[in-house]
């Protein structure tokens, strides 16, 4: 895993100091909290728009909005703050517990892991490894969360491709992969207030979010530094969001 940080390190190190400097902002000395509270609302709307529904900030600010995959990233996203502990304890529990969240209105099952191949693709990354493989892959990634030593920006994205590669629940995956890496951003210590509305950043780079998943999927070192570098792309570009939050209330 330390030789996968060295794949995109001009990205990653850009990342950590956004990262850095986001965190000495002065509204945080007083206002962290509600900065990280409109991180997480702006998150799960960038997070629903990726699965397909994309819907005006307002309108969701205002409660207007109940398309049932936005509902459901706001649940998730309501829903991390106390899911810190269980993440690093016990994985699958946790991501049963985001599924859960993300799809009580989409599937009669929600946080079961899918037993066939029937599964969404709103990213059009094609077909998905069979349930066996995947509760094999999900076992790995399991253990790597509670192994490894890999700095929090690149394990964040490696848990975060691998829940989209695995497909592991068969709808609103893409919601569940994405708070899953924030959740491993704020736990392993890169962003433990949750400011960085991550989310958007891959928004924000558009097809290039397919692109470099597809590229990961291909398993080889070109296709997996190109994802690494998205990932600590889409960082960036959430603290830039962060960052225009944290201007907005010191106006």
């Amino acid at each position: 895993m330390s030789a996968v940080a060295e794949l995109a390190p001009e990205a990653v190190q850009n990342a950590r100091e956004a990262v850095d400097r986001l965190y000495r902002h002065r509204v945080l000395r007083r206002r962290s909290p509600e900065v990280s509270a409109e991180s997480a609302l702006r998150g799960a709307r960038a997070s629903a728009a990726l699965e397909g529904a994309d819907v005006p900030l307002g309108s969701l600010r205002q409660g207007e909005i109940t398309d049932p995959v936005v509902q459901g990233a706001l649940r998730v996203s309501a829903e991390l703050g106390r899911l810190g502990g269980l993440w690093r304890q016990a994985p699958r529990q946790a991501l049963a517990r985001l599924h859960t969240l993300a799809a009580a209105d989409l599937t009669p099952a929600p946080g079961r892991p899918r037993t066939d191949s029937t599964l969404s693709d709103p990213l059009d990354l094609g077909p998905a490894p069979s349930a066996a493989e995947c509760a094999v892959r999900l076992s790995s990634l399991v253990d790597l969360l509670s192994s490894s030593k890999a700095p929090a920006m690149v394990l964040a994205a490696i848990v975060h491709a691998e829940l989209m590669v695995l497909r592991p629940f068969g709808v609103a995956d893409g919601v569940v992969a994405r708070a899953a890496e924030r959740l491993t951003l704020v736990e392993f210590g890169l962003d433990p207030k949750s400011l960085a509305v991550v989310e958007v950043g891959h928004l924000e780079l558009g097809a290039g979010y397919a692109e470099a998943l597809r590229g990961y999927l291909q398993g080889t070192p070109e296709g997996v530094s190109a994802w690494i570098g998205h990932a600590a792309d889409a960082i960036t570009l959430g603290v830039r969001e962060a960052t225009a939050v944290c201007e907005a209330l010191s106006r």
